[in-house]
């Protein structure tokens, strides 16, 4: 009698069998660390698409219910949460378009909630309204999203949310989440926190907007690596930045009125950053005083490494175009697609940075 393999050796397999295939649904990119790079509709670097995991019970269409349809003459629908000014959201909703135009999707609807969750909900009962068969939604909040859940459930509507989680069921109120391990990117700026300062010292936290699980994820695998492997590092001060660059600038010149000593900064996204960058300069300070180092990939915050205002940056990938579409029509060849998908994200030091500045976004 063949013994069945151990459960870390399934697990392995399945792993990468995942891997494998949602690598495939990549061929705009040469790898993650770097070198040249397809170019995106905005003409920014698309760098490889691919997941590291995925994870959690499978969903197919026969499970979810509804029937198959054609993805490339249905009505498909995309949601974007905030104001592109933000180049996370550039990216994000140039890879979403560029995509949907390469496979052939000829009635993708876009809108644009501009910061705003009461229009973001509108937004998509009115592309539920427009008949969309699949809905791609990149989340302002979490929570508050039962109007919509139930509108789609009724019909059958897959949705594929990406970069942040709508809390509900999976395959049930949602197929699928498609984004980063935020926990894991807090862990990761910790590491480089914990190198910055040698271990030791006062570090501020920019937090992220209140009401999504990246603020809170991010903000716990921060705090949880620099308890494990840093004791010497003490969190003196919290504040919300909301994620936006003048927030940033705001928060930063109260903390050095306020905590004239600080000797580090973790920002929960780059716009935050690099409102703190500019507070830091009116302030008086020099170049690397106070360590910086935050979350995103932007290129300017990248710049920033370079020039040594920020020690080092944590990419969140927002290229999620190619596994949204593959993800969508692998559920609907009958497929099982898992609960949440993870998409790998790279990381600049001053050691990549100057040589990275074209693949950032």
């Amino acid at each position: 009698m063949v013994k069945p393999p151990r459960r870390g050796a399934r697990l392995r397999a399945v792993l990468a069998a995942s891997s494998v295939a949602l690598l495939a649904v990549s061929g705009c990119a040469k790898s993650e660390d770097g070198g040249d790079a397809g170019k995106d509709q905005g003409g920014q670097g698309q760098q490889a698409v691919q997941s590291t995991a995925a994870a959690g019970p499978t969903c197919s269409l026969d499970k979810f219910g509804g029937e198959k349809f054609d993805l490339k003459s249905a009505v498909v629908g995309f949601s974007q949460s905030e104001k592109e000014a933000n180049p996370f959201r550039i990216a994000e909703t140039g890879s979403i378009k560029a995509e949907a135009g390469k496979i052939g999707i000829s009635k993708l609807r876009a809108t644009n909630a501009q910061s705003q969750f009461s229009k973001q909900i509108s937004d998509v009962q009115q592309l539920i309204a427009q008949g969309a068969k699949a809905l791609v939604i990149a989340p302002l909040n979490s929570d508050g999203w039962e109007p919509v859940l139930r509108q789609a459930a009724a019909k059958k509507i897959p949705i594929v949310t990406v970069d942040r989680k709508i809390n509900g069921t999976p395959c049930q109120d949602y197929l699928t989440f498609i984004g980063s391990d935020f926990v894991e990117q807090g862990k990761r700026a910790a590491d480089q926190m914990i190198k910055a300062l040698d271990g030791k010292g006062k570090v501020a936290i920019l937090l992220g907007a209140a009401g999504n699980n990246v603020t809170t994820e991010r903000t716990q695998g921060f705090k949880q690596q620099i308890q494990a492997k840093a004791p010497g590092i003490q969190v003196t001060f919290e504040q919300t930045g909301e994620f936006a660059r003048e927030k940033g600038q705001q928060v930063t010149e109260q903390l050095v009125q306020s905590h004239p000593d600080i000797d580090a900064i973790y920002a929960e996204n780059d716009e935050m950053a690099l409102g703190a960058v500019t507070a830091l300069k009116g302030a008086g300070k020099k170049a690397g005083d106070v360590k910086i180092v935050s979350v995103d990939g932007t290129r300017a915050a990248v710049q920033g490494i370079v020039d040594g205002w920020i020690h080092a940056v944590i990419e969140s990938n927002p290229r999620f175009g190619p596994l949204a579409f593959q993800t969508l029509q692998k559920f609907l060849d009958g497929e099982g697609i898992p609960e949440k998908v993870i998409i790998s994200d790279r990381e600049y030091d001053s050691a990549n940075a100057k040589e990275s500045l074209a693949g950032a976004y």
